[in-house]
């Protein structure tokens, strides 16, 4: 199968599990206890008058299927609604909160990427206590969850020791990197620990294999078989993990952002839930699937590079 071919297919697979996802996203609002009126009358008792004047703003008396593809076609449109919390366009509130939420999560991928690799690969290459020593600290960090890192960070760098603020974004690149620093952090330790075990496992087994023993018997010097025989056989696997590793960052920010009061996407879905804004609660849910489905799509088609072994469409040939 050509690339093109494949990115084509993909791209396409994308489509239809988003128009799914879609499906899902908007008819949830509908299996809440309650009617949707009853919620946007936030409990209020009203008159038989205003209630059908509610209905008929919201077309909530038109059927489910015309319901939907009118918020289809508006959301195709780039219109996801307005905020019945905010009062104002959905799309509105993702514009402003939206790039403090992706500027996290490049920090803390680039915290997991550095950090996890080179610990996976120190482990892998020196064995003995510094395997071991890695080992329990990566076991400490996986079992440690996003929140409980965003509590301790806060208490000892932010109020302790006083080198970062403890909460709010920031203003200005310079002074929101220093806000979102403990943020990243918290967001990093648990995917660190997992992407180092997973970079040393991988590495450890390449390590054993048949055409790195090759290598070293022709005299090849060992820091080029580390890092053209083992670590570049590794990659594949590693570039498998990165994309659940992205969609983690993806769900854990809102656990980081509501402990640091960031006020990104992270923060607005969980107000936009306890206040049953549902078109928020939507347009940030469909964003977040089409966020996930856009990385997997990516590790997809970056396997082959890397790894030569890897055909297309074959991402399990590199586990």
């Amino acid at each position: 199968m050509s690339f093109a071919r494949f990115a084509a297919r993909r791209a396409a697979e994308m489509a239809l599990t988003l128009l799914a996802a879609s499906f899902v996203v908007f008819g949830a609002m509908y299996l809440a206890p309650g009617s949707p009126a009853s919620f946007l009358l936030a409990g209020r008792s009203a008159s038989p008058e205003a209630l059908a004047a509610v209905k008929a703003q919201y077309h909530l008396d038109d059927p489910f299927h015309v319901r939907y593809l009118n918020w289809l076609g508006d959301v195709l449109q780039g219109d996801f609604g307005r905020s019945l919390t905010y009062r104002t366009d959905v799309s509105r509130l993702l514009a402003d909160r939206l790039p403090v939420t992706l500027l996290l999560i490049t920090m803390a991928l680039l915290v997991v990427v550095a950090v996890g690799l080179l610990l996976g690969r120190i482990a892998a290459v020196r064995g003995g206590a510094t395997d071991s020593a890695i080992l329990v600290g990566t076991t400490f960090a996986v079992g440690t969850p996003s929140f409980v890192a965003a509590v301790l960070l806060q208490g000892l760098f932010a109020v302790r020791l006083g080198w970062f603020p403890s909460s709010g974004a920031g203003e200005g690149f310079t002074d929101t990197v220093r806000h979102l620093t403990l943020p990243a952090v918290a967001l990093a330790l648990y995917l660190i620990g997992m992407l180092a075990r997973v970079t040393r496992s991988a590495m450890l087994e390449a390590l054993d294999s048949e055409h790195v023993t090759v290598a070293r018997s022709r005299g090849v010097p060992e820091r080029q078989v580390i890092r053209r025989h083992v670590f570049r056989n590794s990659l594949g696997t590693v570039l498998t993990t990165g994309g659940l590793i992205v969609s983690t960052l993806l769900v854990c920010t809102v656990l980081v952002e509501t402990a640091f009061s960031i006020g990104g996407i992270g923060q607005l879905l969980e107000l936009s839930t306890t206040t049953k804004d549902f078109p928020t609660v939507q347009a940030i849910c469909l964003i977040i699937v089409g966020l996930f489905m856009t990385v997997n799509l990516i590790v997809d088609l970056l396997l082959p590079l890397v790894d030569p072994r890897v055909t297309l469409g074959t991402r399990g040939a590199a586990a």
